[in-house]
Formats: structure tokens, sequence, C-alpha cells
């Protein structure tokens, strides 16, 4: 079987982004069993509804082909005020639209993210699994992720510490394994 096609999705821009960093320590745990891509929503303009008619932006039609592209999509999401950032949620609409053309239908999910804070984005990642639930996202349900960042956890080389390590290997199995049985036959 050639080897899945993961997106993976990180709901920061910003450059110091720990949800970046901790993304590409999940990707180096399980680089060697499936084919990662970050998706890059750098481009992607604000998303507006008046655009659905004539002149759905570009940028957001390169984005959902790279989406389709995918057997499934890795989200690893900073909390916001309780919420995903409106970086994620632009993304996440305009992939959407217009209503009846989503990328994002069928494509299997996990969500992840991590903060200095002791509930490590547990409010975002309930939010952003209601939203998944609208766009027909089959998300895995467990193991849930909520991690502490702390300093260390993924170093410069992005290479996940031995303290983290068999758990974050185990979840990354768990979602290549969610993947794999979503899969169209």
């Amino acid at each position: 079987m050639e080897k899945l096609k993961i997106g993976v999705i990180v709901g920061s821009n910003s450059k110091a982004s720990i949800n970046q960093q901790l993304a590409h320590g999940l990707v180096n745990l399980s680089k060697d069993k499936a084919d990662f891509e970050f998706l890059d929503l750098s481009a992607l303009p604000f998303y507006n509804r008046d655009s659905d008619a004539d002149s759905y932006p570009a940028a957001f039609t390169a984005f959902k082909d790279k989406v389709r592209s995918k057997n499934g999509i890795l989200l690893v999401t900073p909390e916001h005020n309780r919420s995903v950032p409106a970086y994620l949620k632009n993304a996440l609409d305009g992939a959407s639209r217009p209503y009846g053309a989503s990328a994002w239908a069928g494509i299997p999910a996990g969500v992840i993210g991590t903060s200095p804070g002791g509930p490590g984005t547990a409010m975002a990642q309930q939010h952003l699994r209601n939203i998944l639930v609208f766009l027909d996202m089959p998300a895995m349900a467990q193991p849930e992720g909520f991690i502490r960042w702390t300093e260390g956890l993924v170093d410069a080389q992005g290479q996940v510490a031995a303290a983290s390590r068999d758990f974050l290997g185990s979840y990354m199995d768990k979602f290549l394994a969610w993947v794999a049985l979503h899969q169209k036959k």
C-alpha cells in the first residue's frame, strides 16, 4: 500500500509558534510511516462570502486542491481566548465555500495543540471538533492531545524529548491508523 498523504495545518502564524514546533516534532516521529506536507495558510485572504459568486479567491482554490489531495489532516492549534485562532478559522471557512464545494468533507482529522498553561488548548480543541463535525471531517476522539509546553519538549532539530516521545509517538500511530481506517475502498 502507498504511504498515506497527510496535510499538517498549524493554526498559528507566529514566527516563534510553539505549535509549529510541536507539529515538526510530531512529523519527525512518524516521517517514515506517512508523507507529510505542511499546508501554508499565509497566502489565504480573509474569507468573505461576497466572493463566492464570481470572484472566489485563487489562493483558496489552490489551497482546496492541496487539501483534497490528502488522505488525512493533522490540525495543531493554539488557543486564543478559549477558542481557535482566527487564522485557522479563516482557512476552515474559506476552504468550505462556496456552499456545496467544501474541500474538507470526508477527510479524517487529528486535533492536538500545546500551550504553556495547564489546560493545553483543551477549549480550542473542543471548539475545533465542533467545527469539524459541521465540515463532515471524522475527527479522532482518543487519545486527546492537550500538551503543556515546556522548554525542551521539542528541540531545535525538531526532535521530541524522551519524556514525551512515547505518548506523542503513540498519538501519531493512532492518528495514522484512524486515517487508514477512513480511506474510501
